[in-house]
């Protein structure tokens, strides 16, 4: 607990929000926030500890908080799924316990309904499909089970921003006037920028550690079936997350079909300078 606590880092938009609360007198409900938020983020942070992952730090937001890890998309997808649902079930036990408290002097129905509305608002928000909140995560992976890791990326940014469009259009007819809103839309705008200008360098990190990585904790082998006039690097944007592949060449002229396991397409890649060439020029198994 205590190499997690810290990496705990708090963004200057909680500041600015505590700052606002403090000012209006609406400390009490600020730290009410904060309780939550941080308990939320723990959640994640355990799960993914709990998993052996590389956490770098952990980010407090107002709406959540972002936990930057050196796992780049190659651990098993039921691992990525219990760390993203970790933080969403923490509102689980924090509304129960709210119902617990009420007994207690010092726990009135006032802190007791704010302390539930702020739960739900927290929780509900950050399920929303929007990347960066546990729900675009959830979005990612559920294209992941389908799609290359290339193309399950793409669509879930352009599905994220279609919703955050949406959810952008709602707020204006409804909360007009909501500065912390605005300012969070405009956070997740910005999240979205950065990751579609970083979406190759996302791409080729995924292949770097895929690689470099000795150990693959990947639960199944799941075979690719590609044409052998196909080149190595057009072969590498079909690997998929969680699982490790062998490369069956598709070509009626060779019996049996040529394997290759995806260590060596990946060696062709980063060592041999093979990007453009054919993948049935490459040594077999």
């Amino acid at each position: 607990m205590i190499s997690l606590l810290k990496k705990i880092k708090i963004n200057p938009l909680f500041w600015f929000v505590i700052g606002i609360g403090v000012l209006t007198g609406y400390f009490r409900e600020v730290i009410m926030v904060f309780s939550i938020v941080f308990i939320h983020e723990m959640g994640h942070s355990v799960a993914a500890h709990f998993f052996q992952w590389r956490i770098r730090k952990i980010e407090l937001l107002p709406f959540g908080g972002v936990a930057e890890v050196e796992e780049y998309g190659n651990r098993p997808l039921k691992e990525e799924f219990i760390v993203i649902i970790s933080g969403p079930i923490q509102h689980i036990w924090l509304i129960a316990l709210s119902y617990l408290l009420l007994p207690f002097e010092f726990w009135t129905i006032n802190d007791h309904q704010m302390f539930i509305m702020h739960n739900l608002m927290i929780l509900l928000f950050n399920l929303l499909p929007i990347w960066p909140l546990d729900g675009g995560k959830l979005l990612f992976l559920y294209f992941s089970t389908k799609l290359p890791f290339q193309k399950s990326l793409d669509k879930t940014l352009k599905s994220s921003l279609f919703l955050l469009f949406l959810f952008t259009v709602v707020s204006i007819y409804l909360f007009p006037f909501h500065l912390n809103l605005w300012i969070v839309i405009l956070f997740l705008l910005f999240s979205h920028y950065f990751e579609w200008k970083q979406r190759s360098y996302a791409y080729m990190r995924f292949l770097m550690e895929r690689y470099y990585k000795t150990e693959k904790p990947f639960a199944a082998t799941v075979p690719i079936v590609v044409s052998a006039h196909l080149t190595v690097q057009d072969v590498l944007k079909t690997f998929r997350r969680g699982v490790k592949h062998k490369i069956v060449i598709k070509n009626d002229s060779i019996a049996p079909r040529k394997i290759l396991y995806e260590k060596t397409v990946l060696k062709a890649f980063f060592e041999q300078k093979k990007a453009n060439k054919p993948i049935s020029s490459l040594p077999y198994q």
